[in-house]
């Protein structure tokens, strides 16, 4: 297991300030005891966006079932449903392929007294996950870090283990459709991030980190990809510019 940076809450994201030395980006020690505060500021309305999701999760989720978080990062999520579920037969699991951040997420979960509540698992979005018995599944800002060529079979795996009437509730960073909007919303976002406080320097460096592992679709591939995949029911319920929430349900079928 990996050395656990030590965690405070609000620790500053500086990963790349002036000293950041080139390569691609890793969920690593360092990125992991900053995460809280680097999502809340690069992913804009992060807090309204989650908030929108678990309320459509409120809708979805059955008892006697599991809810899933792939890529749970440090466990934001699952610790907000937790409080808003009250319901012991409702298990919640949060997976992710990086070992600090589960760390982080450990450390979140035992100082909210929820380590009853919450289990974490040690897994890529790439492979069999072992989930079944979903009602719902979350992935925030995950997929578009999985290869393109396993998307569709993660897609399958998620359809197969939810429940008749189960959700999925995909958050994603999305490609316009028209070149010039693509451009635009870039910009714009890039402004956005500047007015947070990231310096054209932070904002440059992490660009140039994750120009070969964070790989967006546009809308209408995720939508097809759903489709393809068994979904027969999606919606986008989220829009900033090239930021986008996406519900997608699980129909029960006439023998169901």
């Amino acid at each position: 297991m990996s050395k656990v940076t030590e965690f405070k809450r609000g620790d500053q994201d500086e990963v790349f300030a002036e000293g950041w030395e080139p390569k691609d980006f890793v969920f690593d020690n360092k990125v992991a005891s900053v995460f809280d505060d680097m999502v809340s500021r690069s992913v804009p309305l992060y807090d309204e966006t989650r908030a929108t999701a678990l309320g459509l999760a409120r809708h979805f989720v059955q008892p006697q079932s599991n809810v899933y978080d792939i890529g749970c990062s440090t466990a934001t999520l699952l610790l907000a449903f937790a409080k808003l579920i009250d319901d012991p037969s409702i298990k919640l699991i949060g997976v992710d392929n990086a070992q600090a951040m589960l760390d982080q997420a450990k450390v979140k979960i035992e100082a909210d007294n929820l380590s009853k509540r919450i289990s974490l698992k040690l897994a890529s979005a790439e492979d069999d996950m072992g989930m079944e018995n979903a009602s719902v599944i979350f992935m925030a800002y995950t997929l578009q870090f999985v290869r393109p060529l396993h998307r569709e079979a993660l897609l399958r795996q998620i359809y197969n283990a939810l429940k008749p009437n189960g959700a999925l509730i995909l958050v994603e960073k999305v490609l316009g459709n028209d070149s010039l909007f693509n451009r635009l919303y870039i910009d714009l976002y890039y402004a956005y991030k500047a007015k947070v406080g990231y310096s054209n320097e932070e904002i440059r460096n992490k660009r140039e980190a994750l120009e070969n592992v964070l790989i967006p679709y546009r809308i209408d591939e995720n939508f097809e990809l759903l489709k393809r995949t068994g979904f027969a029911s999606s919606d986008i319920f989220f829009k900033w510019y090239n930021w986008t929430g996406i519900v997608a349900v699980k129909k029960a079928t006439m023998a169901e």
